[in-house]
């Protein structure tokens, strides 16, 4: 009986007392990601601002000198403008993508270049 007591009591010990440990690693592991995105937005934010605000002015000039032509001025604004303003912990354990600036459109794809036939006609208009 003392024997089966002993099993439950060193049992139910190393359950509790596994528990914080976990809790203690995670919490452990935010408060070191959270500090350290912290750091990084200390270089990574200014920088972002200044490359927004840039654009920002150099789409609104290429807006003017283009005669208000909106789609010159927006390929300008939409990498500048878009992307992460903050690095959050996310990303710095790469659960999600950091984007530097925004998306930007592909260009329409050149036409496929017609190749030559084959068997290309001789000089006489006959094909062998």
């Amino acid at each position: 009986m003392m024997f089966k007591k002993g099993i439950l009591i060193a049992a139910v010990a190393g359950l509790l007392a596994a528990s914080p440990a976990r809790a203690e690693k995670t919490y452990v592991s935010d408060w070191g990601m959270g500090t350290a995105s912290v750091f990084v937005n200390l270089l990574y934010m200014p920088a972002k601002f200044v490359y927004a605000g840039l654009g920002g002015i150099t789409g609104g000039v290429a807006y003017l000198l283009t005669g208000f032509n909106f789609e010159v001025a927006d390929r300008v604004w939409a990498p500048s403008l878009g992307g992460n303003y903050v690095v959050t912990p996310a990303h710095l354990r790469n659960e999600q993508m950091l984007y530097f600036s925004g998306p930007t459109e592909p260009d329409a794809e050149p036409a496929p270049a017609q190749t030559a036939p084959s068997n290309p006609p001789d000089s006489w208009g006959s094909n062998p």
